[in-house]
């Protein structure tokens, strides 16, 4: 089939685009209260222990001399990272190592968030993607300011990255999916076309009356949509994916904290109105947990429905605060570091990872955390070599 250019599209879904070309009158106003940047709490986090405490983004305190480039992370690249990085993937993955077949990514949000731009300095995407590279990952998700088509497949390429996916944000209320939702959701098909890409994310955009409820949806009196809804959600989705594989890309759905979609059960009553030979899940640990689910189980249950996997943790303080309603929504969980590095926080990496070895999984394991305390490219370091210990260990634990 031919895929719609990307410009064509009426409405902007804002993750992967540059903040001029999002339409900022379609995020949800913040509260004076959460404007205030949060900090940490006294004592340092769990992921301060890991390396050396890190100071603040933005802070006053005098960085360490070396190299630097436009967003005080790694220096820009001047020439192909391929050498290097390839040198260092191969330190990171060894033979024996649980998981052979999958590939690793990591999403660009920690560097830039797009639904709270005001966490931190905006990076350009030459950073991002330096950094990426220079911290062991294989791919990336298409990111905020990201360039598209033939200029985005040679950035990718001179640091030996790939298009993992392009993450779709489809405007739904308790009615259902709105108007604008196929255009955006052949737009973001589009811009994954174009730039090589081979994974289609989709997901639902945030909804007050659901933020509100974060971490709670499963209690009674939170909005959720009707058998009708539902079966309008299914309608659109199965039309999407199924331009996306005609184009020759996968699909899958990701479940969100903040969404129509958050909880298991929400996730199996869209399951059951979609084919799967269409549709796939993209589970992510971290929403699963804070929507009241096991990952480990769901993998379990799930099996080869489930094509990709975003791993990240959840701050067990930040999670209780936010369950207990002394956080006014989800929004203001992030805002908190409800998320935080692998290792550091509640989810059980070691039978998430087993779980998937038990099928040979050959997806995309992509590294995630929508914000964090210190440099975006320490948080990325962290996450890519707590993963790559516990590949090695379960490979260890369990040779081939």
């Amino acid at each position: 089939m031919r895929v719609r250019p990307a410009q064509r599209a009426h409405h902007r879904s804002r993750r992967g685009l540059s903040r001029r070309q999002a339409r900022t009158g379609q995020r949800r106003p913040i509260s004076r209260c959460d404007q205030r940047r949060s900090r940490p709490r006294s004592g340092g986090s769990r992921q301060d222990r890991l390396v050396g405490r890190a100071g603040l983004r933005g802070s006053s305190r005098k960085p360490r001399q070396t190299a630097r480039g436009s967003s005080g992370g790694a220096a820009v690249v001047t020439v192909s990272l391929e050498p290097q990085v390839d040198r260092l993937r191969r330190t990171l993955r060894r033979p024996g190592d649980a998981l052979p077949r999958a590939s690793i990514g990591a999403v660009p949000i920690l560097w830039n968030n797009v639904d709270q731009p005001d966490l931190a300095t905006r990076v350009d995407a030459t950073t991002v993607l330096d950094e990426i590279a220079r911290t062991g990952y294989e791919g990336t998700q298409l990111g905020n300011g990201f360039p598209r088509g033939v200029a985005l497949r040679e950035m990718l390429a001179e640091r030996a990255l790939r298009l993992a996916e392009v993450y779709v944000s489809l405007p739904c209320s308790v009615d259902g999916p709105g108007d604008d939702a196929l255009d955006v959701g052949r737009e973001r098909l589009a811009l994954l076309h174009e730039g090589g890409g081979e994974v289609l994310t989709l997901a639902l955009a945030g909804s007050p009356d659901r933020s509100v409820a974060s971490g709670r949806a499963a209690d009674p009196g939170t909005p959720r949509l009707d058998d009708a809804a539902w079966q309008r959600l299914g309608v659109l989705v199965e039309r999407i994916a199924r331009e996306a594989v005609a184009a020759g890309h996968s699909v899958s759905f990701h479940q969100h904290s903040g969404t129509f979609v958050e909880t298991p059960e929400e996730l199996d009553r869209l399951l059951a109105v979609t084919d799967p030979a269409l549709l796939g899940i993209c589970l992510d640990v971290a929403h699963w947990t804070v929507g009241g689910g096991d990952p480990a189980e769901a993998l379990r249950r799930y099996g080869d429905r489930v094509r990709q996997v975003h791993l990240k943790d959840v701050d067990a303080d930040v999670l209780a605060e936010l369950r207990g309603g002394r956080l006014a929504d989800f929004d203001a969980a992030i805002r908190a570091r409800l998320f935080t590095e692998l290792g550091a926080g509640v989810l059980a990496l070691p039978a998430v990872l087993g779980a998937l070895a038990q099928r040979d999984y050959a997806g995309w394991l992509m590294v995630e955390q929508d914000s964090c305390w210190g440099p975006p490219a320490e948080s990325a370091a962290i996450g890519r070599r707590v993963l790559a210990q516990e590949l090695r260990r379960l490979g260890d634990d369990h040779p081939a």
